[in-house]
């Protein structure tokens, strides 16, 4: 678990906006879950309105049957995760989260210049596997955003 997970949850206000900017209520309730998210988890399918990725792999691979159609998936670029998501029919990119000194805003304008490799690159599931990691792209937001669409 990366050592500034703590923190960015204890940020309830930045959470908070990232949930009601993805189209959620001020008044949603979230928790973290600390498990291995490969295996099966016992949650109900289609129930959580936001999935976080951040440092942990490809979450979304494995989690984004909890997620909510019209759910968010929160999710940094460190692990494949953010290449992963942009190529899965399931998700399109609806935002990408900055930080300045602790200050997390949502921004929601020129997205598609967030994923634009700096070298050229097929990105396809296989290609991330092997790898491990994810795509260096030309802007380095702290976290992206990806609604669920399907």
């Amino acid at each position: 678990m990366d050592k500034r997970t703590p923190g960015f949850f204890a940020d309830q206000d930045g959470i908070l906006e990232i949930v009601v900017a993805s189209g959620g209520s001020p008044s949603a309730e979230f928790r973290f879950i600390h498990a291995d998210y490969r295996d099966e988890l016992d949650l109900p399918a289609a129930s959580f309105d936001l999935l976080v990725s951040l440092y942990a792999g490809f979450v979304s691979e494995h989690c984004t049957d909890y997620l909510k159609v019209g759910g968010t998936l929160l999710v940094n670029p460190s692990h494949g995760d953010v290449a992963m998501a942009s190529i899965d029919p399931r998700y399109e990119l609806s935002g990408v989260v900055v930080s300045h000194d602790g200050d997390y805003r949502v921004r929601t304008e020129n997205l598609s210049t967030y994923l634009a490799p700096k070298t050229p690159v097929d990105v396809t599931p296989a290609m991330l596997h092997d790898r491990g990691r994810g795509v260096a792209y030309t802007k380095s937001p702290y976290a992206y955003l990806f609604s669920r669409i399907v």
